[in-house]
Protein backbone atom coordinates (compact mmCIF):
# COMPACT_ATOMS: atom_id res chain seq x y z
CA UNK A 1 0.00 0.00 0.00
CA UNK A 2 2.89 2.13 0.39
CA UNK A 3 4.43 1.48 -1.87
CA UNK A 4 1.78 2.51 -4.29
CA UNK A 5 0.96 5.66 -2.44
CA UNK A 6 5.15 6.72 -2.62
CA UNK A 7 5.76 5.58 -5.85
CA UNK A 8 2.70 7.77 -7.42
CA UNK A 9 4.32 10.75 -6.20
CA UNK A 10 7.47 10.31 -8.19
CA UNK A 11 6.38 12.55 -11.23
CA UNK A 12 6.40 15.43 -7.89
CA UNK A 13 9.79 15.17 -7.22
CA UNK A 14 12.17 12.16 -8.94
CA UNK A 15 13.51 10.90 -5.02
CA UNK A 16 10.18 8.85 -5.20
CA UNK A 17 11.62 6.87 -8.16
CA UNK A 18 13.63 5.05 -5.30
CA UNK A 19 10.48 2.93 -4.32
CA UNK A 20 10.28 1.47 -8.15
CA UNK A 21 13.72 -0.75 -7.11
CA UNK A 22 12.59 -3.76 -5.32
CA UNK A 23 16.13 -4.58 -3.93
CA UNK A 24 15.48 -0.92 -1.54
CA UNK A 25 11.42 -1.74 -0.91
CA UNK A 26 13.27 -5.46 0.59
CA UNK A 27 15.44 -3.82 2.38
CA UNK A 28 12.56 -2.07 3.75
CA UNK A 29 10.06 -5.32 4.18
CA UNK A 30 12.54 -6.54 6.18
CA UNK A 31 13.21 -3.81 8.36
CA UNK A 32 9.72 -3.18 8.43
CA UNK A 33 8.79 -6.88 9.84
CA UNK A 34 11.37 -6.91 12.15
CA UNK A 35 10.86 -3.21 13.63
CA UNK A 36 6.90 -4.58 13.82
CA UNK A 37 7.72 -8.15 16.01
CA UNK A 38 9.69 -5.98 18.43
CA UNK A 39 6.78 -3.37 18.72
CA UNK A 40 4.51 -5.79 19.05
CA UNK A 41 5.83 -8.59 20.73
CA UNK A 42 5.51 -7.72 24.42
CA UNK A 43 2.16 -7.08 23.62
CA UNK A 44 0.95 -10.68 22.04
CA UNK A 45 3.43 -11.82 24.80
CA UNK A 46 0.94 -10.61 27.41
CA UNK A 47 -2.39 -11.56 24.84
CA UNK A 48 -1.49 -15.01 24.65
CA UNK A 49 -0.23 -15.25 29.04
CA UNK A 50 -3.57 -13.82 29.71
CA UNK A 51 -5.75 -16.42 27.60
CA UNK A 52 -2.96 -19.26 29.19
CA UNK A 53 -2.13 -20.11 25.90
CA UNK A 54 0.71 -22.60 27.23
CA UNK A 55 2.89 -25.40 25.86
CA UNK A 56 2.65 -29.05 26.54
CA UNK A 57 6.21 -30.60 26.82
CA UNK A 58 6.18 -34.40 25.69
CA UNK A 59 6.71 -36.28 28.71
CA UNK A 60 9.68 -38.73 27.24
CA UNK A 61 11.07 -36.08 26.10
CA UNK A 62 14.85 -34.70 27.59
CA UNK A 63 14.23 -34.09 31.36
CA UNK A 64 15.79 -30.27 31.04
CA UNK A 65 12.61 -29.25 28.77
CA UNK A 66 10.02 -29.74 31.52
CA UNK A 67 11.00 -25.89 32.78
CA UNK A 68 9.35 -24.73 29.80
CA UNK A 69 6.04 -25.68 30.34
CA UNK A 70 3.78 -23.03 30.94
CA UNK A 71 5.80 -21.07 28.11
CA UNK A 72 3.11 -19.36 25.61
CA UNK A 73 2.76 -20.64 22.47
CA UNK A 74 1.29 -19.86 19.53
CA UNK A 75 3.48 -17.28 18.88
CA UNK A 76 3.61 -17.12 15.01
CA UNK A 77 0.81 -15.45 14.72
CA UNK A 78 3.39 -12.24 15.44
CA UNK A 79 5.48 -13.59 12.76
CA UNK A 80 2.71 -14.14 10.25
CA UNK A 81 1.08 -10.47 11.20
CA UNK A 82 4.73 -8.97 11.01
CA UNK A 83 5.45 -10.54 7.54
CA UNK A 84 1.98 -10.35 6.41
CA UNK A 85 2.06 -6.54 7.21
CA UNK A 86 5.57 -5.26 6.00
CA UNK A 87 4.18 -7.59 2.62
CA UNK A 88 1.28 -5.56 2.15
CA UNK A 89 3.44 -2.36 2.67
CA UNK A 90 6.48 -2.40 0.26
CA UNK A 91 4.78 -5.16 -2.29
CA UNK A 92 3.38 -4.44 -5.65
CA UNK A 93 -0.16 -5.66 -4.82
CA UNK A 94 -1.36 -6.00 -8.59
CA UNK A 95 1.40 -9.03 -8.71
CA UNK A 96 -0.42 -12.28 -8.85
CA UNK A 97 2.24 -14.02 -7.72
CA UNK A 98 2.09 -12.18 -4.37
CA UNK A 99 -1.26 -12.96 -3.57
CA UNK A 100 -0.51 -16.56 -4.21
CA UNK A 101 2.57 -17.09 -1.57
CA UNK A 102 0.44 -14.71 0.81
CA UNK A 103 -2.51 -16.99 0.61
CA UNK A 104 -0.40 -20.24 0.74
CA UNK A 105 1.70 -19.39 3.62
CA UNK A 106 -1.81 -18.14 5.41
CA UNK A 107 -3.43 -21.14 4.09
CA UNK A 108 -0.86 -23.64 6.15
CA UNK A 109 -0.52 -20.76 8.77
CA UNK A 110 -4.71 -21.57 9.21
CA UNK A 111 -3.76 -25.26 9.05
CA UNK A 112 -1.26 -24.69 12.32
CA UNK A 113 -3.90 -22.31 14.39
CA UNK A 114 -7.06 -25.08 14.55
CA UNK A 115 -3.86 -27.28 15.63
CA UNK A 116 -2.59 -25.29 17.95
CA UNK A 117 -6.00 -23.86 19.38
CA UNK A 118 -7.33 -27.89 19.98
CA UNK A 119 -4.16 -28.28 21.68
CA UNK A 120 -4.58 -25.62 23.44
CA UNK A 121 -8.65 -25.60 24.17
CA UNK A 122 -8.56 -29.52 25.23
CA UNK A 123 -4.75 -29.54 27.22
CA UNK A 124 -3.17 -32.31 25.22
CA UNK A 125 -0.39 -32.22 22.92
CA UNK A 126 -2.21 -33.65 19.82
CA UNK A 127 -4.83 -31.34 17.75
CA UNK A 128 -6.17 -32.23 14.39
CA UNK A 129 -5.55 -35.62 13.61
CA UNK A 130 -2.84 -36.78 10.81
CA UNK A 131 -5.83 -36.93 8.29
CA UNK A 132 -7.12 -34.04 8.73
CA UNK A 133 -4.25 -32.21 8.74
CA UNK A 134 -3.01 -33.86 5.32
CA UNK A 135 -6.50 -33.19 3.65
CA UNK A 136 -6.11 -29.47 4.40
CA UNK A 137 -2.36 -29.33 3.41
CA UNK A 138 -3.74 -31.25 0.39
CA UNK A 139 -6.47 -28.39 -0.99
CA UNK A 140 -4.11 -25.30 -0.06
CA UNK A 141 -1.04 -27.14 -1.52
CA UNK A 142 -3.28 -28.39 -5.13
CA UNK A 143 -4.67 -24.05 -5.23
CA UNK A 144 -1.04 -22.96 -4.83
CA UNK A 145 0.20 -25.23 -7.44
CA UNK A 146 -2.77 -24.58 -9.81
CA UNK A 147 -2.26 -20.76 -9.44
CA UNK A 148 1.23 -21.04 -9.86
CA UNK A 149 0.36 -22.48 -13.13
CA UNK A 150 -1.81 -20.32 -13.94
CA UNK A 151 -0.06 -17.33 -13.70
CA UNK A 152 3.23 -18.51 -15.81
CA UNK A 153 1.21 -19.42 -18.85
CA UNK A 154 1.97 -19.66 -21.85
CA UNK A 155 5.43 -19.74 -20.52
CA UNK A 156 7.50 -22.79 -21.37
CA UNK A 157 8.03 -23.36 -17.60
CA UNK A 158 4.37 -23.25 -16.60
CA UNK A 159 4.23 -26.82 -15.17
CA UNK A 160 7.50 -27.97 -15.70
CA UNK A 161 10.25 -29.08 -13.39
CA UNK A 162 13.26 -27.04 -13.99
CA UNK A 163 16.78 -29.28 -12.47
CA UNK A 164 19.75 -27.81 -10.54
CA UNK A 165 23.16 -28.27 -12.97
CA UNK A 166 21.41 -28.35 -16.38
CA UNK A 167 21.30 -25.31 -18.27
CA UNK A 168 18.24 -24.14 -20.10
CA UNK A 169 16.67 -27.89 -19.33
CA UNK A 170 12.68 -28.12 -18.48
CA UNK A 171 11.04 -31.24 -17.62
CA UNK A 172 6.83 -30.86 -18.68
CA UNK A 173 5.29 -32.80 -15.80
CA UNK A 174 2.28 -32.91 -17.31
CA UNK A 175 -0.97 -34.08 -14.81
CA UNK A 176 2.23 -34.65 -12.59
CA UNK A 177 2.66 -31.22 -11.62
CA UNK A 178 0.12 -31.03 -9.49
CA UNK A 179 1.22 -34.00 -7.23
CA UNK A 180 4.76 -32.69 -7.65
CA UNK A 181 3.80 -29.05 -6.19
CA UNK A 182 2.20 -30.96 -3.37
CA UNK A 183 4.82 -33.03 -2.64
CA UNK A 184 7.52 -30.08 -2.13
CA UNK A 185 4.62 -27.94 -0.14
CA UNK A 186 3.60 -30.48 2.35
CA UNK A 187 7.15 -31.28 2.88
CA UNK A 188 8.34 -28.67 3.52
CA UNK A 189 5.53 -27.54 5.86
CA UNK A 190 6.11 -30.48 7.88
CA UNK A 191 9.73 -30.38 7.69
CA UNK A 192 9.87 -27.21 9.53
CA UNK A 193 7.30 -28.16 12.15
CA UNK A 194 9.42 -31.13 12.92
CA UNK A 195 12.54 -29.03 13.25
CA UNK A 196 10.83 -26.49 15.10
CA UNK A 197 11.92 -28.43 18.98
CA UNK A 198 14.81 -26.43 20.47
CA UNK A 199 14.34 -22.65 21.32
CA UNK A 200 15.42 -20.83 18.46
CA UNK A 201 16.50 -23.81 16.10
CA UNK A 202 13.59 -23.55 13.52
CA UNK A 203 13.27 -19.82 13.28
CA UNK A 204 16.88 -19.45 12.89
CA UNK A 205 17.13 -21.94 10.25
CA UNK A 206 14.23 -20.48 8.32
CA UNK A 207 15.88 -17.28 8.21
CA UNK A 208 18.91 -18.81 6.73
CA UNK A 209 16.70 -20.71 3.82
CA UNK A 210 14.69 -17.59 3.52
CA UNK A 211 17.17 -15.50 2.82
CA UNK A 212 18.73 -17.85 0.34
CA UNK A 213 15.70 -17.73 -1.52
CA UNK A 214 15.65 -13.84 -1.43
CA UNK A 215 18.16 -13.97 -3.71
CA UNK A 216 16.96 -17.01 -5.77
CA UNK A 217 13.55 -16.08 -6.60
CA UNK A 218 15.21 -11.88 -7.55
CA UNK A 219 17.73 -13.85 -9.65
CA UNK A 220 14.98 -15.78 -11.64
CA UNK A 221 12.59 -12.14 -11.65
CA UNK A 222 16.27 -10.62 -13.19
CA UNK A 223 15.56 -11.72 -17.01
CA UNK A 224 19.22 -10.43 -17.65
CA UNK A 225 20.75 -11.84 -14.78
CA UNK A 226 18.84 -15.29 -15.48
CA UNK A 227 19.69 -15.55 -18.68
CA UNK A 228 23.42 -15.40 -17.51
CA UNK A 229 23.15 -17.63 -15.14
CA UNK A 230 21.33 -19.94 -17.68
CA UNK A 231 18.60 -20.42 -15.07
CA UNK A 232 14.89 -20.00 -15.60
CA UNK A 233 13.20 -16.99 -16.47
CA UNK A 234 9.92 -16.17 -14.31
CA UNK A 235 8.15 -12.83 -15.42
CA UNK A 236 7.25 -11.10 -12.37
CA UNK A 237 8.95 -13.36 -9.55
CA UNK A 238 11.00 -10.74 -8.48
CA UNK A 239 8.50 -9.02 -6.73
CA UNK A 240 8.38 -12.08 -4.21
CA UNK A 241 11.49 -11.07 -2.58
CA UNK A 242 9.76 -8.10 -0.77
CA UNK A 243 7.55 -11.28 0.74
CA UNK A 244 10.91 -13.07 1.79
CA UNK A 245 12.34 -10.13 2.75
CA UNK A 246 9.88 -9.81 5.30
CA UNK A 247 10.18 -13.77 6.18
CA UNK A 248 13.40 -12.89 7.15
CA UNK A 249 12.62 -9.53 9.34
CA UNK A 250 9.66 -11.55 10.85
CA UNK A 251 12.12 -14.24 11.47
CA UNK A 252 15.01 -12.13 12.92
CA UNK A 253 12.60 -10.20 14.95
CA UNK A 254 10.69 -13.57 16.72
CA UNK A 255 13.99 -15.03 17.46
CA UNK A 256 14.43 -11.91 19.25
CA UNK A 257 12.01 -13.40 22.14
CA UNK A 258 12.28 -17.27 21.19
CA UNK A 259 16.14 -17.51 21.59
CA UNK A 260 17.18 -19.33 24.45
CA UNK A 261 15.42 -19.54 26.93
CA UNK A 262 12.77 -18.83 24.73
CA UNK A 263 9.84 -15.97 26.14
CA UNK A 264 7.15 -17.61 23.87
CA UNK A 265 7.38 -20.59 21.32
CA UNK A 266 5.95 -20.34 17.56
CA UNK A 267 3.73 -23.17 17.23
CA UNK A 268 2.11 -24.86 14.81
CA UNK A 269 0.62 -21.89 13.39
CA UNK A 270 3.89 -20.19 12.82
CA UNK A 271 5.60 -23.75 12.05
CA UNK A 272 3.62 -24.84 9.29
CA UNK A 273 2.75 -21.08 7.75
CA UNK A 274 6.83 -20.76 7.44
CA UNK A 275 7.65 -24.21 5.56
CA UNK A 276 4.33 -23.47 3.53
CA UNK A 277 6.11 -20.03 2.54
CA UNK A 278 9.16 -21.65 1.85
CA UNK A 279 8.00 -24.36 -0.24
CA UNK A 280 5.68 -22.04 -2.35
CA UNK A 281 8.61 -19.57 -3.15
CA UNK A 282 10.98 -22.84 -4.33
CA UNK A 283 8.00 -23.63 -6.78
CA UNK A 284 7.33 -19.73 -8.01
CA UNK A 285 11.22 -19.65 -8.25
CA UNK A 286 11.23 -22.89 -9.98
CA UNK A 287 14.25 -23.46 -7.47
CA UNK A 288 12.12 -26.61 -6.16
CA UNK A 289 14.82 -29.33 -6.05
CA UNK A 290 17.13 -27.33 -4.82
CA UNK A 291 15.00 -26.77 -1.55
CA UNK A 292 16.45 -29.82 -0.06
CA UNK A 293 19.81 -28.96 -0.42
CA UNK A 294 19.63 -25.01 0.85
CA UNK A 295 16.64 -26.72 3.54
CA UNK A 296 19.53 -29.44 4.29
CA UNK A 297 18.47 -29.04 8.35
CA UNK A 298 14.81 -29.38 7.61
CA UNK A 299 15.48 -32.48 5.69
CA UNK A 300 17.76 -33.63 8.26
CA UNK A 301 15.15 -33.63 10.61
CA UNK A 302 12.37 -35.09 8.41
CA UNK A 303 14.33 -38.04 7.96
CA UNK A 304 15.70 -39.22 10.94
CA UNK A 305 11.59 -39.26 11.96
CA UNK A 306 11.12 -41.63 9.22
CA UNK A 307 14.61 -43.22 9.59
CA UNK A 308 13.28 -43.86 13.19
CA UNK A 309 9.52 -45.09 12.77
CA UNK A 310 10.24 -47.38 9.67
CA UNK A 311 13.07 -49.21 11.54
CA UNK A 312 11.50 -49.39 14.75
CA UNK A 313 8.65 -51.06 12.87
CA UNK A 314 10.05 -53.14 10.71
CA UNK A 315 12.94 -54.19 13.09
CA UNK A 316 11.62 -53.14 16.53
CA UNK A 317 14.78 -50.84 17.10
CA UNK A 318 15.27 -47.48 17.46
CA UNK A 319 18.34 -45.82 15.60
CA UNK A 320 18.37 -43.08 17.03
CA UNK A 321 18.04 -41.90 20.94
CA UNK A 322 15.20 -39.77 20.00
CA UNK A 323 13.82 -38.23 16.83
CA UNK A 324 13.47 -35.32 15.75
CA UNK A 325 17.45 -35.95 15.56
CA UNK A 326 18.21 -32.33 17.56
CA UNK A 327 16.97 -34.61 20.77
CA UNK A 328 19.24 -37.81 19.70
CA UNK A 329 22.07 -34.75 20.13
CA UNK A 330 20.96 -33.78 23.28
CA UNK A 331 21.16 -36.92 24.58
CA UNK A 332 23.91 -37.59 23.60
CA UNK A 333 24.65 -34.76 26.08
CA UNK A 334 24.73 -31.71 23.96
CA UNK A 335 23.34 -28.67 25.52
CA UNK A 336 20.47 -27.13 23.70
CA UNK A 337 22.64 -24.22 23.07
CA UNK A 338 24.69 -26.26 20.92
CA UNK A 339 22.76 -28.13 19.05
CA UNK A 340 20.55 -25.03 17.91
CA UNK A 341 23.95 -22.98 17.07
CA UNK A 342 25.80 -26.23 15.21
CA UNK A 343 22.30 -26.94 13.31
CA UNK A 344 22.34 -22.69 12.25
CA UNK A 345 25.94 -23.54 11.23
CA UNK A 346 24.91 -26.41 8.78
CA UNK A 347 22.39 -24.29 7.70
CA UNK A 348 24.68 -21.67 6.20
CA UNK A 349 26.69 -23.99 4.46
CA UNK A 350 24.04 -25.79 3.22
CA UNK A 351 22.84 -22.50 2.14
CA UNK A 352 26.57 -21.54 0.77
CA UNK A 353 26.33 -24.72 -1.42
CA UNK A 354 22.91 -24.21 -2.49
CA UNK A 355 23.73 -20.67 -3.96
CA UNK A 356 27.29 -22.10 -5.42
CA UNK A 357 25.06 -24.21 -7.66
CA UNK A 358 23.74 -20.66 -9.81
CA UNK A 359 27.14 -21.06 -11.73
CA UNK A 360 27.35 -24.71 -12.14
CA UNK A 361 25.60 -24.73 -15.22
Amino acid sequence: MLYHLLYSLHHVNSVFNVFRYITFRTGLALSTSFILCLFFGPAVLRFLRSMQIRQSIREEGPKHHQVKAGTPTMGGLLIMGSCLGSTLMWADLSNLYIWTVLGVTLGFSAIGFADDFIKVRFRRNLGLTTRQKLALQVIVGLAGGWLTRWIAQPAPHAGALALPFFKDLLIPLGIFYLPFVLIVLIGSSNAVNLTDGLDGLAIGTTAVAAATYTLFVYVAGHVKIADYLHIVSVSGAGEVTIFTGALVGAAMGFLWFNCHPAQVFMGDVGSLGLGGALGIVAVVAKQEILLTLVGGVFVMEALSVMIQVGSYKLRGKRVFRMAPIHHHFEFLGWSETQVVVRFWILALVFAMAGLATLKLR
